[in-house]
């Protein structure tokens, strides 16, 4: 049995157990193709169709497997609501039974847009669970959008969950840094080496820190308030890197 029929398998019979009824008729081929859909996704680790369907176990021509998840996508009784929303719900059960890890990205999208995106990190894959789309360039997203999202994604994880937050340097924003806080997640994100910081009465930037590494030396400090507006208090961490 190939590696891509038993992954088909094993998603199907995963999506057929968290059905509500047992699936039959056009239930059970939307199914099919929703299975075959995220089997071509994990195995070719790309979205693109043409891509996906090369990791589709099915005797059909790949342009013929394009054509059938083209028009399942298109298909106006296909609802967020019916086909993929409970199976989100099954995986974010389960995921918030450990530490859930998630990630803030934004990349470029089709006809111009720019995508920001919260995926959770399992097993080594990033699997998205929010996210807002805009018509701009790809470049860092407005602070607005990115508490939106944080607050959009507060209701999808289970109360009591233990969250850990990771970010570049477009989510060191202060207000940003609030709202995780509020919602009880643990966080860490990269900032700016101009950063202002005040530590133990001294206000300075943080390149100064790194003006005082060598190779493998690591800096840390505590209870230190960031930026002008003081926020705080937060850990500093300050590490040789490359360059």
């Amino acid at each position: 049995m190939s590696d891509n029929l038993r992954r088909y398998r094993a998603i199907r019979q995963a999506l057929a157990q968290g059905s509500p009824t047992s699936p039959q008729g056009n239930f059970a081929r939307h199914l099919n193709t929703l299975a075959a859909l995220i089997s071509g996704i994990v195995g070719s680790k790309s979205t693109p169709l043409p891509h996906i369907a090369t990791k589709v176990p099915d005797g059909t021509k790949p342009e013929s497997r394009v054509t059938r998840v083209a028009r399942w996508f298109d298909n106006a009784h296909i609802l967020e609501e019916v086909d993929f929303l409970p199976s989100a719900e099954v995986l974010r059960r389960h995921l918030a039974l450990q530490t859930v890890v998630l990630v803030m990205d934004g990349r470029g999208v089709g006809r111009g847009c720019t995508a920001l995106m919260i995926p959770v990190v399992s097993k080594g894959r990033a699997l998205p669970l929010a996210w807002r789309v805009r018509h701009a360039p790809k470049g860092h997203c407005p602070a607005d959008l990115h508490i939106a999202l944080v607050e959009l994604l507060r209701e999808v994880i289970p109360e009591g969950a233990r969250v850990v937050f990771l970010g570049d340097g477009a989510c060191d924003g202060t207000a940003l840094q609030a709202t995780r806080h509020e919602a009880g997640w643990s966080y860490a994100c990269r900032t700016a080496m101009s950063t202002t910081a005040t530590w133990d009465g001294t206000t300075f930037r943080l390149d100064t820190l790194g003006a005082c590494l060598k190779p493998g030396r690591l800096i840390e400090v505590k209870n230190v308030h960031c930026t002008r507006e003081a926020y705080g208090p937060i850990m500093v961490r300050c590490c040789w890197a490359k360059g």
